[in-house]
Protein backbone atom coordinates (compact mmCIF):
# COMPACT_ATOMS: atom_id res chain seq x y z
CA UNK A 1 0.00 0.00 0.00
CA UNK A 2 1.67 3.63 -1.06
CA UNK A 3 2.02 6.57 1.23
CA UNK A 4 -0.65 8.23 -0.95
CA UNK A 5 -3.38 5.21 -0.32
CA UNK A 6 -2.63 5.07 3.27
CA UNK A 7 -3.39 8.95 3.80
CA UNK A 8 -6.32 8.26 1.42
CA UNK A 9 -7.76 5.68 3.76
CA UNK A 10 -6.70 8.15 6.72
CA UNK A 11 -8.91 11.10 4.88
CA UNK A 12 -11.83 8.24 4.78
CA UNK A 13 -11.60 7.52 8.61
CA UNK A 14 -11.44 11.20 9.39
CA UNK A 15 -14.92 11.88 10.67
CA UNK A 16 -14.95 9.11 13.07
CA UNK A 17 -11.77 10.35 14.61
CA UNK A 18 -12.06 11.43 18.22
CA UNK A 19 -10.04 14.25 19.60
CA UNK A 20 -8.20 14.44 16.15
CA UNK A 21 -7.36 10.70 15.59
CA UNK A 22 -4.42 9.62 13.50
CA UNK A 23 -2.00 6.86 12.68
CA UNK A 24 -0.79 4.47 14.55
CA UNK A 25 2.04 1.79 12.88
CA UNK A 26 2.82 -1.65 14.59
CA UNK A 27 4.59 -4.77 13.76
CA UNK A 28 5.96 -6.86 13.53
CA UNK A 29 8.65 -4.42 14.57
CA UNK A 30 7.95 -1.49 12.60
CA UNK A 31 11.03 0.46 12.99
CA UNK A 32 13.31 -1.78 10.63
CA UNK A 33 11.36 0.19 8.04
CA UNK A 34 12.28 3.71 9.08
CA UNK A 35 13.29 4.93 6.01
CA UNK A 36 9.69 4.41 4.55
CA UNK A 37 7.74 5.49 7.73
CA UNK A 38 10.01 8.92 7.68
CA UNK A 39 8.03 9.46 4.85
CA UNK A 40 5.05 8.51 6.07
CA UNK A 41 4.79 10.10 9.22
CA UNK A 42 6.16 13.65 7.56
CA UNK A 43 2.80 12.76 5.05
CA UNK A 44 0.68 12.16 7.82
CA UNK A 45 1.75 15.47 9.85
CA UNK A 46 1.80 17.69 6.72
CA UNK A 47 -1.63 16.53 6.55
CA UNK A 48 -2.38 17.61 10.49
CA UNK A 49 -2.78 13.86 11.96
CA UNK A 50 -1.50 12.64 14.85
CA UNK A 51 0.89 9.91 14.63
CA UNK A 52 2.09 6.64 17.03
CA UNK A 53 4.10 3.94 16.89
CA UNK A 54 4.47 0.61 18.63
CA UNK A 55 7.29 -0.64 18.79
CA UNK A 56 9.74 -3.36 20.93
CA UNK A 57 12.16 -0.60 21.37
CA UNK A 58 15.32 -3.10 20.03
CA UNK A 59 16.56 -0.62 17.93
CA UNK A 60 18.24 2.62 18.54
CA UNK A 61 19.97 4.33 15.30
CA UNK A 62 19.95 7.59 13.69
CA UNK A 63 17.20 6.78 11.36
CA UNK A 64 14.63 5.76 14.29
CA UNK A 65 15.93 8.92 16.23
CA UNK A 66 14.72 10.56 13.01
CA UNK A 67 11.19 9.11 13.24
CA UNK A 68 10.91 9.42 16.73
CA UNK A 69 10.93 13.13 15.95
CA UNK A 70 7.91 12.65 14.04
CA UNK A 71 5.92 10.47 15.95
CA UNK A 72 3.94 12.17 18.56
CA UNK A 73 3.61 9.31 20.99
CA UNK A 74 5.75 6.19 21.28
CA UNK A 75 4.44 2.62 22.68
CA UNK A 76 7.60 0.90 23.61
CA UNK A 77 7.52 -2.54 24.84
CA UNK A 78 9.60 -3.76 27.94
CA UNK A 79 9.91 -7.39 28.51
CA UNK A 80 12.41 -7.42 31.53
CA UNK A 81 14.04 -4.43 33.53
CA UNK A 82 16.69 -7.52 34.34
CA UNK A 83 19.16 -7.97 31.12
CA UNK A 84 19.65 -11.84 31.88
CA UNK A 85 15.81 -12.69 32.07
CA UNK A 86 15.42 -10.16 29.04
CA UNK A 87 17.67 -12.24 27.10
CA UNK A 88 16.39 -15.39 28.60
CA UNK A 89 12.78 -14.26 27.50
CA UNK A 90 13.86 -12.33 24.04
CA UNK A 91 16.89 -13.62 22.90
CA UNK A 92 18.06 -10.15 23.19
CA UNK A 93 19.40 -7.82 25.81
CA UNK A 94 17.14 -4.99 26.36
CA UNK A 95 20.04 -2.00 26.17
CA UNK A 96 18.72 -0.48 23.18
CA UNK A 97 14.80 -0.46 24.59
CA UNK A 98 16.28 1.79 27.65
CA UNK A 99 18.55 3.78 24.83
CA UNK A 100 14.69 4.14 23.22
CA UNK A 101 12.89 5.04 26.44
CA UNK A 102 15.81 7.65 27.17
CA UNK A 103 15.50 9.21 23.65
CA UNK A 104 11.95 9.92 24.18
CA UNK A 105 12.26 12.12 27.46
CA UNK A 106 15.55 13.89 25.79
CA UNK A 107 13.22 15.07 23.08
CA UNK A 108 10.15 15.62 25.59
CA UNK A 109 7.80 13.76 23.80
CA UNK A 110 5.77 10.92 25.50
CA UNK A 111 5.42 7.75 25.51
CA UNK A 112 3.89 4.60 27.16
CA UNK A 113 5.18 1.53 28.64
CA UNK A 114 3.74 -1.93 27.57
CA UNK A 115 4.62 -4.60 30.08
CA UNK A 116 3.64 -8.15 29.77
CA UNK A 117 2.85 -9.47 32.83
CA UNK A 118 3.65 -13.31 32.40
CA UNK A 119 4.02 -15.77 35.47
CA UNK A 120 7.29 -17.33 36.41
CA UNK A 121 9.07 -14.80 34.10
CA UNK A 122 8.48 -11.12 34.29
CA UNK A 123 6.50 -11.14 37.70
CA UNK A 124 9.13 -10.98 40.23
CA UNK A 125 8.99 -8.32 42.63
CA UNK A 126 11.96 -7.33 43.11
CA UNK A 127 12.24 -6.38 38.77
CA UNK A 128 8.71 -5.24 39.26
CA UNK A 129 10.32 -2.43 42.15
CA UNK A 130 13.37 -1.78 39.50
CA UNK A 131 11.08 -1.21 36.76
CA UNK A 132 8.64 1.14 38.67
CA UNK A 133 11.98 3.11 40.22
CA UNK A 134 13.94 3.54 36.63
CA UNK A 135 10.36 5.13 35.08
CA UNK A 136 9.73 7.36 37.87
CA UNK A 137 12.44 9.92 36.57
CA UNK A 138 10.48 10.30 33.49
CA UNK A 139 8.38 13.34 32.68
CA UNK A 140 6.99 11.60 29.95
CA UNK A 141 5.57 9.09 30.64
CA UNK A 142 2.22 8.98 30.27
CA UNK A 143 1.32 5.26 31.00
CA UNK A 144 2.22 2.03 31.76
CA UNK A 145 -0.13 -0.89 30.81
CA UNK A 146 0.20 -4.14 32.14
CA UNK A 147 -1.01 -6.44 29.84
CA UNK A 148 -1.60 -10.00 30.92
CA UNK A 149 -0.24 -12.49 29.61
CA UNK A 150 -2.02 -15.50 27.69
CA UNK A 151 -1.90 -18.28 25.62
CA UNK A 152 -4.17 -17.28 22.80
CA UNK A 153 -1.15 -17.24 19.87
CA UNK A 154 -0.27 -20.86 20.28
CA UNK A 155 -1.43 -22.00 17.61
CA UNK A 156 0.19 -19.73 15.45
CA UNK A 157 4.13 -20.99 16.65
CA UNK A 158 2.36 -24.67 16.22
CA UNK A 159 1.25 -23.63 12.39
CA UNK A 160 5.13 -22.06 11.56
CA UNK A 161 6.53 -25.31 13.29
CA UNK A 162 8.20 -23.09 15.79
CA UNK A 163 8.79 -24.23 19.64
CA UNK A 164 6.83 -22.10 21.93
CA UNK A 165 8.88 -22.30 24.98
CA UNK A 166 6.12 -20.48 27.45
CA UNK A 167 3.51 -23.79 26.51
CA UNK A 168 3.93 -24.73 30.55
CA UNK A 169 2.92 -20.75 31.46
CA UNK A 170 -0.16 -20.55 33.05
CA UNK A 171 -1.78 -17.21 31.83
CA UNK A 172 -1.65 -13.95 34.45
CA UNK A 173 -4.44 -13.97 36.73
CA UNK A 174 -6.33 -10.61 38.04
CA UNK A 175 -4.42 -11.35 41.48
CA UNK A 176 -1.18 -11.28 39.54
CA UNK A 177 -2.08 -8.37 37.86
CA UNK A 178 -3.75 -6.47 40.93
CA UNK A 179 -0.02 -7.48 42.88
CA UNK A 180 2.11 -6.21 39.81
CA UNK A 181 0.09 -2.59 39.82
CA UNK A 182 0.23 -2.23 43.91
CA UNK A 183 4.18 -2.80 43.54
CA UNK A 184 4.63 -0.51 40.54
CA UNK A 185 2.01 2.30 42.23
CA UNK A 186 4.70 2.75 45.31
CA UNK A 187 6.81 4.45 42.92
CA UNK A 188 4.50 5.66 39.87
CA UNK A 189 0.89 7.24 39.92
CA UNK A 190 -2.43 5.76 39.66
CA UNK A 191 -2.98 7.92 37.16
CA UNK A 192 0.48 5.92 34.87
CA UNK A 193 -0.43 2.42 35.78
CA UNK A 194 -3.12 0.66 33.86
CA UNK A 195 -4.23 -2.61 33.44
Amino acid sequence: MSITEILEKLDDQKPYFANGGGLTVSGGEPTLQSAELIKLFEAAKNKGYHTALDTNGIIFTEETKRLYALTDLALIDLKHFDLAWHQKLTGQGNEMVFKNIEYREQIKKPFWIRYVLVPGWTDQAEYLEATAKYLSKFKYLEQLEILPYHSLGIHKYKEMGIEYRLKDVLPASSEDVDRAAAILKKYLSENIVRY
